[in-house]
Parts: C-alpha cells; sequence; structure tokens
C-alpha cells in the first residue's frame, strides 16, 4: 500500500531482508530493463515505497506482487511464485519476535503503538480468532470520521493499514476476502482524506487501490461502495463532469434490486455529476430514484446519523438541495435546505455549511446576487478554521460560479473569491 509510514526504516542487512522476495522482485524489474521511479507510476505505488520492498526493508505482500506481475507481463508467475516459497521465508519465527521485541524498547513512543498493535493482531490470527476484528475497526472509522480530529484518525488509520498489509500477505485461507473488504473501506476513508486536503493525486491513487482491494475481495456490496465514493469524489475534485457519470453508469449493472448505502451512495453521486454535466432532468430522475432507494432501506442504515457508513435522511436532503439548487428549481431546493438543517447532527458543521452556501448559489440564480455572495462568504468567516478543506472551497466556487460575468465586478464578488481561494 502506498503513502502509508509505518514506524522506524529498518536498515538493510543480509538478516534484514524479511522474506527474500524483494530481491526477486528487483531483479525481474531490473530485467525488463525498468527503472524504480517508472516502474512505480507503472503500478501506481509510491516508489520509496517499492525500493523499501526491494531492499528487504519491509515485506512483499500478495497485492505489490500482483502489480509487478501484471507490469511486467509476468502472467501470474510471480504471484504463484510468491504464495509457494517455503513456509519459512514466510513466516516469523521466534528469534525475528525476539529481535522485534529489543526494537520496541528504542523505538519512539507512536512507533512502539504500531509495533504492539502489529504484534496484537497476529497472536490474534495465530489464535484463529472465530470473530472478523476487522469489521468492528472499519465501522469505528465510520463513526468516528466526522467527530474525531483529523490529525488524531489519520495517525491511527496509518497504524492500522500497516497492521492490515501484513495480515493480507500471510493470509490465503478464507479470512482473506474479509481482510480485503476492510482495505478497501480504509482506502476509501485515505482517499476522502487525501480529496479534502487537496492531495488530488494521491487521492486518486488511494482510490484505484480500494476498487484493486474490493475487486480482490469478491463482494459486490464492496465493490459498489468504492466506486459510489469515488464518483461523490469526483463531483469536487476538478474531474469532468461527464468522467464521473460515465464512471457511475459503469457500476449501475452491479445493483442487484435490493438497497444499500453503497448504492444510495453511487445514486446521490451520479445525480450531482448530472446536476454539473448542465443534464438536469436526468439529475432530477436519478435524485427521485434515490428517494425510492433510500425509504426501501433497513432501519439500521438509516439510524447511523454519525457514521460514514449508514445513509440516513439529511444525506438525501442534502443531494436534493444540490440538485434542485442547479436545476433552478427554488422552491424544491428550500424545502430540502430546511429538512437538511434540521436533521443534520452538530458533529456535521462542515456539512451544514455546504447545504448553506446551496443557499447562497439560489440566491445568486434567483437574482438576488450581492445577497447570496455576502451569505457565502459569511458562512466561510463562520465556518471553523479546522473545517475548512477543499470540498468546501468547491462547493462556494459554485456559488461564485452561479454569478453572471456582468455581475462579477462587484466587492463582494471579488471578497468571495479571495476567501475561496483560501
Amino acid at each position: 500500500m502506498a503513502a502509508v509510514s509505518s514506524g522506524p526504516t529498518r536498515q538493510h542487512t543480509p538478516e534484514g531482508d524479511m522474506d527474500g522476495f524483494g530481491n526477486t522482485l528487483r531483479q525481474r524489474r531490473k530485467a525488463a530493463g525498468w527503472s524504480l521511479r517508472k516502474f512505480a507510476e507503472l503500478t501506481a505505488y509510491d516508489f520509496g515505497y517499492l525500493g523499501q520492498i526491494e531492499r528487504g526493508d519491509r515485506p512483499a505482500n500478495a497485492l505489490v506482487v500482483a502489480a509487478y506481475d501484471r507490469a511486467l507481463a509476468a502472467g501470474g508467475a510471480l504471484e504463484t511464485e510468491y504464495a509457494t516459497r517455503p513456509p519459512g521465508d514466510r513466516d516469523m519465527g521466534r528469534g525475528t519476535i525476539l529481535q522485534a521485541m529489543g526494537a520496541f524498547a528504542a523505538a519512539p513512543a507512536v512507533d512502539r503503538l504500531v509495533d504492539w498493535e502489529t504484534l496484537r493482531q497476529g497472536f490474534g490470527a495465530a489464535a484463529d480468532l472465530d470473530f472478523d476484528e476487522w469489521a468492528e475497526i472499519v465501522a469505528d472509522y465510520g463513526r468516528g470520521y466526522y467527530r474525531r480530529p483529523h490529525d488524531e484518525l489519520v495517525t491511527q488509520l496509518g497504524r492500522d493499514l500497516t497492521v492490515l498489509q501484513h495480515q493480507i500477505a500471510a493470509d490465503r485461507g478464507d479470512r482473506r476476502p474479509l481482510l480485503l473488504r476492510a482495505a478497501a473501506r480504509l482506502a476509501v476513508i485515505v482517499a476522502l482524506r487525501l480529496n479534502a486536503s487537496g492531495q488530488a493525486v494521491l487521492a486518486g491513487r488511494w482510490r484505484a487501490s480500494a476498487h484493486r482491494f474490493a475487486d480482490a475481495s469478491g463482494d459486490v456490496e464492496t465493490r459498489v461502495l468504492t466506486r459510489a465514493w469515488d464518483v461523490v469524489n469526483g463531483c469536487y475534485d476538478g474531474r469532468t463532469p461527464a468522467s464521473v457519470v460515465a464512471l457511475a453508469d459503469q457500476v449501475l449493472p452491479l445493483i442487484d434490486g435490493r438497497s444499500s448505502a453503497a448504492i444510495c451512495g453511487l445514486l446521490a453521486g451520479r445525480a450531482q455529476a448530472l446536476s454539473l454535466a448542465g443534464r438536469h432532468a436526468d439529475a432530477v430522475a436519478s435524485v427521485r430514484s434515490l428517494a425510492e432507494q433510500v425509504e426501501a432501506l433497513p432501519a439500521a442504515v438509516t439510524a447511523e446519523v454519525e457514521s460514514l457508513w449508514g445513509w440516513p435522511e439529511h444525506r438525501l436532503r442534502h443531494t436534493e438541495s444540490w440538485v434542485y439548487t442547479h436545476a433552478g428549481e427554488q422552491r424544491a431546493a428550500a424545502v430540502a435546505q430546511q429538512r437538511a438543517l434540521e436533521l443534520y447532527p452538530p458533529s456535521q458543521h462542515r456539512l451544514r455549511t455546504q447545504v448553506q452556501l446551496h443557499q447562497a448559489a439560489a440566491l445568486c440564480r434567483s437574482g438576488s446576487i450581492p445577497d447570496g455572495l455576502r451569505l457565502a462568504a459569511d458562512l466561510l468567516d463562520h465556518l471553523p478554521a479546522e473545517q475548512h478543506n477543499e470540498i468546501v472551497r468547491a462547493v462556494a466556487r459554485q456559488v461564485a460560479d452561479a454569478v453572471p460575468e456582468t455581475e462579477r465586478h462587484r466587492p463582494v464578488y471579488g471578497e468571495l473569491m479571495e476567501r475561496v481561494r483560501g
């Protein structure tokens, strides 16, 4: 997995080659004539991360080996060699554990947390526990997404992904699909955080990783979910609306008739993208289909009002607010906005602000341009600094886009654009 820090880097020694397979990958890459940096671009992994694997500073894992196999057109030979290497090359022996324990005391406190968690998870796997702890970990991240401080969430997420990476690499049995499902959902959270912080390129890599993990898991719900969040992200990260709609349409055949949070997310993102593409009639039709799906959701899903993985009513009203505002249906937009603001929990201040920015855009479209621009500027001023991100700025830009060219000479328009530029 790219772009995850896992603690202190091990110095390369003959004993430091964790499973010997990194050297195999390096030899195959060099024989094919690829530089490491170019090969990293080809596989969409961070080149520093691949370098650590090839040097033996990190263990190889099945996902990276599969990427090498595809890029080198090895026809599955590398994957087979990795899966069938002798057990001694895969398993952590007692000497390795003791060596790692000795390193704990010398490591910084934060890095020791990673190592202790890795050890704890390893013992859990060895005991063959009959519950999927990762499902609960993923659920906890969903519940904490809107409430935990950004730095705290990202730090812990990096630790857990490090542990999960090792477990996926080691597990070739029945638990592997469950681990990949967890990896796909956690990769979605990484992509969302990167997108919100303006790291569009890295966010794109993590979205692609989420797709790969979901596909490898074989779980249709997870495949839809990763694409659904990709579609939603595409409405804010600068991709063309047509490309985002096309992505959504590729996923629609996976919908099997039942309702789920993932399907609702897909339809919501598709409706928003259709609005940005100027296909307002199609957007309204899509949001109506979404409303039917929400009606059919299990109560447990709609009751998850503060979880990333739930689909409460306020998300439907938020989507309606977006679609009807862009379509110029001001009365329907106002009803949706009022309902959304009534339903949003206090922890989701930023999302409430986005709905209020829809109100500002509606004012501009109805001709009340100074009022709309002032409202947008005031909303950005009152939003706490830690809540400002690229998503909010993208919605604020939509307010500015609603102002005709002939009206953009107004000082208040310039003031809003200054805030949008951060």
